[in-house]
């Protein structure tokens, strides 16, 4: 097998808020949409691309159509964190967890989206 791209599907109450607030924030835009769908690419070309699809859309198989991304992070590895958090911060971004060092050398924050998708921007350090 050959991986040739990472796209990440979440089935969401609002596309267009999530839509939105990866515009916004994260730098993503919209490669394709149509009602209750849109696929999101970033041109740097290094984070996975994301899909978003409207909870009961019928493309989904029945068992599936009904169900919300919950409990997930999305965590993309960044450079440059502290100056991400400042700008994310003053472009009034929902930032729900506040820039933290974890001892193995983990630096991160989180910021949560209008559907409750977590967002964790990581920049790795060398622990002590």
């Amino acid at each position: 097998m050959n991986v040739t791209a990472s796209t990440i599907s979440l089935t969401v109450a609002d596309v267009d808020a999530s839509r939105d607030f990866l515009g916004t924030y994260l730098g993503y835009r919209t490669a394709m949409s149509a009602d209750g769908f849109a696929s999101l690419t970033r041109d740097d070309g290094t984070a996975a691309d994301i899909v978003l699809l409207r909870q009961g859309t019928e493309v989904l198989p029945p068992e599936q159509r009904d169900r919300l991304a919950g409990g997930l992070i999305l965590a993309l590895t960044v450079t440059g964190l502290e100056a991400e958090e400042q700008r994310l911060r003053a472009a009034g971004a929902p930032i729900t967890m506040p820039l933290r060092e974890e001892p193995w050398g983990e630096r991160l924050f989180q910021l949560t989206d209008p559907n409750g998708i977590v967002f964790q921007l990581v920049e790795w350090t060398t622990p002590a």
